[in-house]
Formats: C-alpha cells, structure tokens, sequence
C-alpha cells in the first residue's frame, strides 16, 4: 500500500508561490485522493501487490493508470520545488546541456512558461532528458507521463491542472508558471538529469 509522502518543507514554506490553502487544497485533498484510489485498487487487484509505483504506471490503464500516474505526478512535482532562495543552480553539466540544446536558462524558462500556457486544459509541462542527456520540453494531457512508451525521463514538471493554481492565480496559468520557475528545486532537477534513469518515488511512498 501506498502513503502520502511527507514534504520536504511546511506548507507555508513555499510563499510566495502557494498560500497554505492552495497547499491543503492540493496536497492534502487531491494528491492524498490519488493514493487512497489507487490503495483501493490494489484491495481488490492481486495483480498490483507488490509491484513499484513506476510499474504500475508503466503497466496499467484506465482508472489504475490515472490514479497511479497522478500520484507519481504529483511526488515528483513537490519535490521539484523549493522555498524561495533554496533552489540554488542547475550544475555544471545541466547547465551546459540547457545551453546546448535552448540557448540559455532564460531561453528555456521562456518555453517552459510558454509550453505550460498552451497545453490545453488539465495536464502538466515536463523538462525531459534522453538516454544521450538531449533536453526536450514535453507537454501532457490529464495524468500521462512522458517516461511510458520507452519516451524521454522526466526531470522537473509544472502542475497545469487548474487545482494546482487556482485559489492562488485564479486563471492566471503564465503568473503561476513564472512564479513556479523561480522556486525550482535545482539540486533535485541536476540529481536527476545526472542518474539517466526515471526516478524511484516508491520508497518514500510506501505505508
């Protein structure tokens, strides 16, 4: 079974990106949603005991993908982000790979605000790496993730669904995605473009 992930800071820590509201909102009602779904799930499917949430992801469909995708999401989204000033750099190697394959670091933060903007209703904005560490921007509809179908490895997202920004932005997805881009967790971005291998949340999610 699977558990809400703690935080790795309070939930007034991360103003002023979300006020606690919009964080008891997300994290406690509609992250914690997921989990509990997808725990039901496995109640009543022997076929899921035992298996990582990454598998389950990557094996599943319908209301088992959906909810096992977006509590996959929504760890790694968390952990993506940092109180303001804590976020530090993206290290040499992301660095230079940022400079390659965008042109700069505000290069990138402009496409990825932009790609966020556009993707059309509830989805997410992905920093995604190649097995060759080639950066892309990948956009997903509701709880796809990129890594399915041999794609690219996530390295940081943007939660677009409106439940993620709304008590805060109201409709104001680019504010929210700029505001997002200034609280980046680069220390967690650059750990994961360096592992070349999609992230294992199940160890901080088991009950």
């Amino acid at each position: 079974m699977f558990k809400l992930p703690n935080l790795p800071y309070t939930k007034t820590a991360l103003a002023p990106l979300f006020n606690e509201e919009q964080m008891t909102y997300h994290y406690d009602k509609h992250h914690k949603a997921y989990i509990d779904n997808l725990n039901k799930f496995m109640e009543t499917d022997s076929s899921l005991k035992g298996k990582s949430l990454e598998e389950i992801t990557l094996t599943s469909s319908g209301g088992v993908f959906n909810n096992a995708a977006q509590a996959w999401n929504h760890t790694f989204y968390w952990l993506g982000i940092s109180p303001t000033g804590q976020g530090e750099a993206p290290s040499q190697n992301l660095m230079a790979a940022i400079t390659r394959d965008f042109g700069s670091l505000d290069e990138l933060k402009a496409k990825f605000v932009d790609g966020g903007v556009k993707t059309f209703g509830s989805g997410w904005i992905w920093l995604c790496a190649d097995t060759t560490g080639k950066l892309s921007l990948v956009s997903t509809s509701n709880a796809a993730v990129p890594f399915t179908n041999n794609g690219p490895m996530p390295i940081l997202v943007a939660d677009v669904w409106e439940h993620a920004y709304y008590i805060d932005y109201r409709n104001l997805r680019q504010k929210y995605l700029e505001t997002f881009w200034a609280q980046v967790n680069w220390s967690f971005v650059s750990e994961n473009y360096s592992s070349k291998k999609v992230r294992d949340l199940t160890k901080i999610m088991m009950s």
